[in-house]
């Protein structure tokens, strides 16, 4: 009924020369952007500007777009932290740590509706590949409101996208490595936010790690899922279905074989590369009916995208 999975010969490709090309996020007028390691923040379409002031290593990964059109980017290395990029191309704190605790792997920067940011942060231990592991549970998320920047969810599986559902009743979480997506409850202690217990949407196999996030216009959450290169739409009752898929079936039982041995390593996540997707790892709906996916990746110097039968959700930024 949905004309899905979406074959591999339907998909498109835009832009050249990018470095890693994490996460997208898409607008009304049709603009692009792209997390990009060698500038920041890429536009599609426009040229290449010189990122200045971020501290070596800087490695963008998620990012958000504020009303102004700057850019709150999470920064998975070198020094961690949020960092806004402003319309000049220069890079300053945001925020580098919340509660005590230094943002040394900030994996991911959302905005939502009410103008909230929720921040993912995937491991306290240093190197972060120590968290590819079966077990590991210190990531958490965070969330900057009117009230200021807290710690609102600890004790994640390596956290990675995190979002706020359409309906603005739960927050979305991907656990890459406890191989889940979870769900929290938004709740209000008066005028104070937090989050009820997690409830657990859909559990991970077959080569599949939950790494991007998306919500389509029925309140379905679209996962990309590193390594296998799969694209999941996972409703809130735990049906799943296949989108799109260019799994290779010997690389995900290798690497589920050594994810259960306790031996994930970099090498073995990054094979996900060598497919047409990249190591497919974000979903972004775009074009002026919201029904184009954009999908970002690790490894790739393009980015892919094909056309739903089903609308995204817009997203907060959709008209800024």
């Amino acid at each position: 009924m949905n004309e899905f999975p979406i074959a591999l010969d339907a998909l498109r490709y835009h832009g050249e020369g990018l470095r890693r090309p994490e996460s997208i996020l898409a607008t009304a007028n049709g603009d692009l952007f792209v997390s990009d390691h060698r500038c920041g923040v890429l536009q599609l379409g426009q040229p290449e500007a010189e990122l200045i002031g971020a501290t070596p290593g800087f490695l963008p990964n998620g990012f958000a777009m504020t009303r102004e059109r700057e850019f709150l980017v999470a920064n998975l290395a070198g020094a961690g932290g949020v960092w806004r990029i402003d319309r000049q191309m220069r890079a300053t704190p945001f925020l580098m740590e919340v509660d005590g605790e230094r943002l040394s792997t900030c994996n991911f920067v959302g905005l939502d509706d009410e103008g909230r940011l929720w921040i993912s942060m995937s491991t306290r231990l240093t190197p972060r590949e120590l968290a590819f592991r079966p077990g590991v549970r210190d990531g958490f998320v965070a969330v900057v409101d009117a009230s200021g920047a807290r710690i609102v969810a600890d004790g994640l599986g390596f956290t990675n996208e995190c979002r706020v559902h359409p309906d603005g009743r739960s927050l979305w979480v991907n656990e890459t490595y406890a191989r889940r997506l979870t769900r929290f409850a938004l709740l209000r202690d008066g005028a104070a936010l937090r989050l009820g217990p997690p409830h657990t949407v859909w559990e991970f196999e077959d080569g599949d790690f939950p790494d991007g996030l998306a919500f389509d216009i029925t309140g379905a959450a679209w996962v990309a899922c590193i390594v296998s290169n799969r694209i999941l739409r996972i409703e809130d009752t735990g049906r799943c279905e296949v989108v799109l898929s260019d799994a290779d079936p010997l690389l995900s039982a290798e690497s589920e074989r050594k994810f259960a041995a306790g031996e994930l390593d970099r090498a073995a996540v990054d094979a996900g590369g060598n497919r047409a997707l990249r190591n497919a790892s974000s979903i972004a709906f775009g074009g002026t009916d919201l029904r184009t996916v954009y999908l970002g990746c690790l490894q790739g110097d393009r980015i892919a995208s094909f056309r739903s039968p089903i609308a995204g959700a817009p997203p907060a930024h959709w008209l800024f």
